[in-house]
């Protein structure tokens, strides 16, 4: 097993390393990992940071305690009940920044959901890649309870559940439970609760086997060629898989095919 080591120090974040697998915790626990501006920084930080970092591979997105995120933090929705729009304006910028840092990163992500997703905590694991939930999670997208919506979440909820569920739970702000979420998309698979840590770990050995490039360019495409048109998307997606072919993670994964060998980026 690889030395687990300790990043960056934050207050309201962990960040662990294993290998090339980075772990990043939401580090609130006892008021259920709910998030404030600190934490909002520096998420976004974090975040830009192991995108840029090449020895990073997988980052996993996690929740210190019984929850993954349970919203915002009350103490913080006080003060921003007084704030100005111009100010409002600015705090809620730096959450659509940081979603789309986390959705765009470069590397696969998985978001490990125990406990409660409410809210931005919703939105927080809609941005990543992949979602496993323990089967005890509860999720909920209750903004319009307290006269508002959830309006950064929206692009990376939506891209998961789409319009339709979207729809009801969005207006409803009802709760519902980890089966529900896998039925309507928002997460992946759903496991008990003392087999989440063991389908993390058989995600990131797929993720692992892998081409790190071949993952960033799978990452772009999905990004990409929905929104184009056909004739635009003929020529975008010849070009990358020809500059993929003859690029050195390419020649090796095509000749450790033809030779019956492992890439040289496989660890195991």
């Amino acid at each position: 097993m690889a030395a687990v080591t300790k990043e960056k120090a934050y207050e309201t974040l962990l960040v662990s390393r294993e290998g090339q697998v980075a772990r990043l915790w939401l580090d609130r626990p006892d008021v259920h990992n709910a998030f404030n501006a600190l934490m909002i920084r520096e998420l976004r930080d974090a975040v830009r940071a192991l995108g840029t970092d090449p020895s990073v591979r997988i980052v996993v997105l996690s929740g210190k305690g019984t929850s993954f995120c349970a919203g915002a933090d009350l103490n913080w929705m006080r003060d921003i009940a007084h704030f100005s729009y111009e100010q409002n304006l600015g705090e809620s910028l730096e959450l659509a920044d940081f979603l789309y840092d986390l959705y765009s990163m470069p590397k696969p992500t998985i978001a490990r959901v125990q406990g409660a997703a409410i809210g931005g905590g919703a939105g927080f694991l809609s941005a990543c890649d992949i979602v496993l939930a323990s089967s005890e999670a509860t999720f909920g997208l209750s903004e319009v309870k307290i006269g508002l919506v959830p309006a950064c979440i929206a692009p990376y909820v939506i891209r998961r559940t789409g319009e339709r569920w979207a729809r009801q739970y969005f207006l409803t702000g009802e709760r519902f439970d980890a089966l529900r979420a896998l039925e309507i998309g928002l997460v992946n698979s759903v496991t008990a609760p003392d087999e989440l840590d063991a389908g993390v770990e058989g995600l990131i050995r797929q993720l692992l086997s892998s081409g790190p490039e071949a993952l960033a360019k799978a990452k772009d495409l999905l990004a990409r060629v929905p929104g184009m048109a056909f004739d635009e998307a003929k020529r975008f997606t010849a070009e990358m898989i020809a500059r993929l072919r003859v690029s050195p993670e390419g020649q090796e994964g095509m000749a450790a095919f033809l030779e019956k060998r492992r890439p040289r980026w496989r660890k195991d």
